[in-house]
């Protein structure tokens, strides 16, 4: 039972909590203490440090803990120069924070330190304690008996061991795509927050507004029965290594690779593997797909109703080196191609046909239909097609700026206005403090999860594979299926 709850319900039990002081109570706009949602970040890299803003203004929630192996460093990956540490300072009000330092900083302590900053000199009535930080996501779960909530902002492979620890322990969870990079673990995942009643929410919920609205159009016949949707994305923008690391450069000071490695097997450690590039390894990451596409697609599985893909198929580059004057292909089965495309089929129902998608990354796109290229239309470096029986809907990246094309002619898919679905921090807040579940719950998303994963499957398989969702299994390449699932070091196995 958390706090919120025990104190809920203590408060019918006995007399004691019958009359209790405004301050207590909260006023003059003031949270309640016993209101606020209290949470403990996991993860304090780049794009947690990005993201810290919308939490730490928000009068409804205290941080109370953050969790990284890395303590305090200077080595992550930006998107652009000194970006994260020009962020930081403007949470500070500081302009000279790390002067003369050198590099993108990240870990624990920076978390710590932005935390408690910005609590001093922006919520300083609140009287905050000083952020607790903890190396291991599991001691921070055991001795954090007041927290509410978790963020999850790790690399992809921890995300589901994080969030089935936490649910399990009675904590509600807010996670950034994916919920996991296997499909098993996606699945487990979404068990174990049904089984547990937790509360959650995957943060690509809300980024592809426009695409929802789209799909609402179509479901209306404004281009005839779908047939193909076509997403492409210019990711990646991080390296894709074509070879494993064979150099064993030391682990860096204030960083303890075993906790980041977590449930993966045991191998040297490398900055290769980490700080944003993880994303381009099968161990450690998601690929293209899982970092863009669920932010595109999750709304259109949502509004057209697609279940989890039955079958996916895969091309991708390769490389190639020369062995004993010989050119070979290099075999690879430990990172993601540096381009792909993937086919997904998804069955008809009575309410729609049959159904592919298509998803192109690293600069691929689709070939457009004579009828769309004859008008000459701009294809930016991400965007969306959907291809009907009387039309299709061309638009950039998540869905905007649609425009209809038929035979000859194409106008806007409608006039203007904001396809924002509102305030969904407010909507997991709520969520985590007693009102309705979030629209963007683990539990609406294992259909966009597992077709996700599949994609992976079909790359690493090098050829078609037809999937039962059902009974969870490859049904046409036996050995596809250990794909499905991750070998686990021990003592770090799910189930």
């Amino acid at each position: 039972m958390n706090r919120r709850r025990f104190l809920g319900t203590t408060a019918f039990a006995t007399s004691a909590f019958t009359v209790v002081p405004r301050r207590v109570l909260g006023g003059n706009g003031r949270v309640a203490p016993n209101d606020k949602l209290v949470m403990a970040h996991i993860g304090m890299g780049t794009q947690s440090i990005s993201e810290l803003g919308g939490l730490l203004e928000d009068p409804k929630i205290q941080i109370v803990a953050v969790c990284d192996p890395n303590r305090d460093s200077q080595d992550y990956v930006e998107w652009g120069r000194n970006s994260i540490r020009n962020r930081i300072r403007d949470y500070l009000g500081n302009p000279t924070w790390r002067e003369g330092r050198e590099g993108c900083p990240g870990g624990r302590e920076v978390g710590r330190e932005v935390i408690d900053t910005y609590y001093a000199r922006r919520r300083e009535t609140d009287k905050f304690r000083s952020v607790r930080t903890y190396v291991d996501f599991r001691d921070l779960l055991d001795k954090e008996q007041d927290i509410d909530a978790v963020k999850v902002m790790t690399p992809d492979h921890l995300h589901a061991t994080v969030a089935i620890a936490a649910m399990k322990r009675g904590r509600h969870v807010l996670m950034h795509k994916p919920m996991a990079n296997r499909v098993a673990e996606g699945r487990l995942v979404v068990k174990t927050a049904r089984e547990t009643g937790r509360e959650t929410h995957l943060l690509a919920y809300g980024s592809g507004a426009d695409n929802a609205r789209i799909a609402g159009r179509i479901k209306e016949g404004v281009i005839g029965r779908l047939r193909e949707i076509h997403n492409w994305t210019n990711r990646p923008v991080w390296p894709q290594y074509t070879e494993i690391p064979t150099d064993r450069p030391p682990v860096p000071p204030g960083f303890e690779w075993d906790l980041w490695l977590g449930p993966a097997l045991d191998r040297p450690y490398h900055p290769h593997y980490t700080h944003t590039v993880f994303r381009g390894w099968y161990e450690f990451g998601g690929g293209s797909m899982a970092d863009m596409g669920i932010y595109s697609l999750w709304p259109v599985f949502t509004g057209l109703d697609l279940p989890s893909a039955i079958s996916a198929e895969a091309a991708a580059t390769h490389t190639c080196t020369i062995v004993d004057q010989v050119s070979r292909t290099v075999e690879n089965d430990f990172a993601y191609p540096a381009a792909c495309t993937l086919r997904f089929k998804f069955p008809a129902t009575a309410a729609r046909g049959a159904v592919e998608l298509f998803w192109y990354d690293g600069g691929m796109r689709p070939r457009l239909p004579d009828f769309i290229e004859a008008q000459n239309p701009e294809m930016g470096r991400e965007g969306i097609l959907f291809l009907g029986d009387k039309g299709a809907i061309l638009a950039e990246f998540r869905g905007a700026n649609p425009r209809v094309y038929t035979e000859g002619r194409n106008e806007p898919l409608w006039q203007g206005g904001d396809a924002g679905w509102g305030n969904n921090q407010a909507k997991w807040v709520g969520a985590f403090t007693g009102g309705e579940s979030s629209p963007g719950s683990f539990l609406n998303a294992q259909a966009i999860t597992d077709t996700v994963n599949l994609g992976t499957v079909a790359l690493r398989a090098g050829r078609r594979v037809e999937f039962d969702p059902t009974a969870m299994r490859i049904t046409n390449v036996e050995s596809a299926n250990r794909f499905l699932t991750r070998e686990y070091r021990k003592g770090w196995e799910l189930a």
